[in-house]
């Protein structure tokens, strides 16, 4: 893959965020990596995305050195780095301000599977990072977002479960591809609307584990039969 079509999944990804209603004004980003090269490309800062073009995207190494752009990158782009790092196999990562997602991030509560619809798509729970120390917040602080969601998903397949919520903050999701962290990040929301009315109907909703582990596997095991193959 050429630095230019990086750029160009990077940008339709970002604008993918607006059309499926994850993203207002700026608030959202988009990367991608490219492994070999060792390069991310992301978006450019407070830029619009009415306004945003391909040749805008920022590339990146991994130390967070710009090789290619002249504009400034996301402030997000230290906590997409650590991603990076932490999880080798990801390609894309996302963040936005979606609504319900962060009505859940600021309340601080992990997102529980009661449903097929989750289970469809994240393995369990989608985890709350703890609070950020004020050592954490006052120091490198969009790095240590990163780092508090490693922290949070020690002992979770990041596959598995392809995102996570930053308390008192919003979501985080990736995937293989940009356009693919961008689907988790439009699923994650819909989730996070869905468990919030159910939660509203009965408080106590609950669901059977091995109901998890079917509607799971049967779409993304070694025996998977969801799809066409």
């Amino acid at each position: 893959m050429t630095i230019q079509e990086l750029k160009e999944k990077v940008f339709e990804a970002n604008l993918d965020l607006v059309k499926n209603g994850l993203v207002i004004y700026t608030w959202g980003n988009v990367s991608g990596i490219d492994r070999e090269k060792g390069l991310v490309a992301i978006k450019p800062s407070g830029v619009s995305y009415e306004k945003m073009r391909p040749e805008d995207i920022v590339i990146l190494d991994l130390e967070g050195n710009i090789v290619e752009g002249s504009l400034r990158p996301s402030s997000d782009t230290p906590t997409h780095l650590v991603l990076y790092k932490a999880f080798p196999s990801i390609g894309g990562v996302v963040h936005t301000h979606s609504t319900f997602a962060t009505a859940w991030a600021q309340a601080g509560m992990d997102i529980s599977c009661l449903g097929t619809t989750h289970a469809d798509y994240f393995y369990g729970p989608i985890p709350c990072t703890d609070d950020m120390t004020p050592e954490m917040i006052e120091g490198d602080y969009e790095k240590n977002t990163g780092i508090a969601i490693v922290e949070r998903m020690v002992g979770i397949d990041p596959v598995a479960t392809p995102g996570v919520l930053v308390k008192n903050h919003g979501p985080f999701t990736w995937g293989k591809t940009p356009s693919e962290a961008v689907y988790h990040a439009t699923v994650l929301e819909k989730i996070a609307e869905i468990t919030l009315h159910t939660l509203a109907l009965n408080p106590d909703a609950d669901i059977r584990r091995e109901l998890i582990e079917k509607h799971y596997l049967r779409k993304h095991g070694p025996k998977a039969t969801y799809g066409q193959g």
